[in-house]
């Protein structure tokens, strides 16, 4: 690298400013044979024991890193889109490896593609069994009989109505972090799945699970530019090793989208996206209905500015509706993904939840 690279740009000549392009012209093209040609980085690798697998889910206990931990374990629980590793991507920029650094007794429900017998799954499967049976586990694993809720978008849908149709057994604490409640301003996805020209029902019928690139493709409608300009950037920033490193951490987790069971996607598009009943507190699962009021437990909802996946009037519902006493909404900056992962995150919601989860985790 050239002595004038650690110069202020207005301190470089016009000479300066062309030796630093080529020299950087150069590395990118160095850096583009070598992004082609290796592998993808390792993600997910802080050590932890599969303690209970049934199908599609997956519960995770992670191995402590700190020789003080809290007594009261957090069940951290993933989007069934979505693979768990964005939550920790790499040494040094991993959420569950600050919250062991921290002293959080970390586990996670983690998703596998359904397989095509597990396509009739649905909502009830989810918050009546798969929830209720990991937070038993957990419980048992842990020797303690409280515990904190955490859940990611979808995932802090599914965590929101297994509080609501549990009021006698409300986990200690709860956690969101950019959960959809109204899902009348999801305006894209509304538009998306429009009921005049989007037949669920045949799709379903048709596919069973419904495909992770179909889900995928739904996402990318909502900033279609969005892959190329990150291309760009790549290209542009190819020199750099650590932004090359956290672009193919990142563009790895985004497009390993996972299937959807069938049923469940039914579900999505007709009670949630077409009727809103969750919002409504008209959802019934299992017999029960999911009335947030019946939400007693401490919550905090994080919220970021600029979420073009689920937008703030989509998301704030959750803590009004929410019959708890002690609640707090909070909105950071950031994106759906860089309010929870990377150098934004580091800064701003790991600090904060810290300094919310652990005086309620003793």
């Amino acid at each position: 690298m050239s002595a004038v690279a650690g110069r202020p740009a207005q301190e470089l000549s016009a000479t300066d400013r062309i030796q630093t392009e080529i020299e950087r012209a150069i590395q990118r093209n160095v850096k583009g044979l070598e992004y082609l040609a290796s592998p993808a980085p390792a993600v997910g690798s802080s050590p932890k024991d599969v303690i209970y697998k049934r199908g599609t889910l997956n519960l995770y206990h992670y191995h402590p890193m700190s020789d003080e931990v809290y007594r009261v374990p957090l069940l951290i629980v993933m989007a069934t889109s979505n693979r768990g590793y964005i939550l920790d991507l790499a040494p040094g920029q991993s959420f569950v490896e600050f919250l062991l650094r921290s002293g959080y007794d970390v586990y996670l429900i983690d998703w596998s593609p359904p397989a095509p017998e597990e396509k009739s799954l649905r909502f009830e499967d989810y918050t009546l069994d798969f929830i209720p049976e990991c937070v038993r586990r957990v419980r048992r694993d842990s020797g303690v009989k409280d515990l904190s809720l955490l859940g990611y978008c979808m995932g802090g849908v599914l965590s929101a109505i297994y509080a609501a149709i549990h009021p006698k057994t409300p986990p200690k604490n709860m956690v969101n972090f950019t959960t959809p409640i109204d899902f009348a301003s999801m305006e894209l996805f509304a538009k998306w799945s429009d009921k005049r020209f989007f037949d669920v029902d045949r799709l379903v019928d048709t596919m069973g699970n419904v495909p992770g690139e179909l889900i995928f493709s739904g996402f990318e409608m909502l900033r279609p530019a969005s892959r190329i300009a990150g291309q760009l950037q790549l290209w542009e920033n190819m020199w750099n090793e650590e932004h090359v490193k956290s672009f193919r951490m990142f563009e790895r987790w985004s497009t390993d989208t996972l299937p959807l069971a069938g049923e469940y996607f039914r579900q999505t598009i007709k009670e949630l996206l077409w009727e809103n009943n969750l919002y409504k507190g008209e959802l019934l699962v299992g017999g029960k209905r999911a009335s947030l009021r019946n939400i007693s437990s401490p919550i905090l909802h994080v919220v970021a500015e600029h979420d073009h996946i689920v937008p703030y009037q989509a998301a704030k519902s959750l803590i009004e509706q929410a019959g708890s006493a002690d609640k707090e909404e909070v909105m950071l900056k950031g994106g759906h993904i860089s309010l929870v992962a990377g150098a934004n995150a580091q800064r701003r919601l790991w600090p904060k939840l810290d300094a919310w989860l652990s005086v309620r985790s003793v």
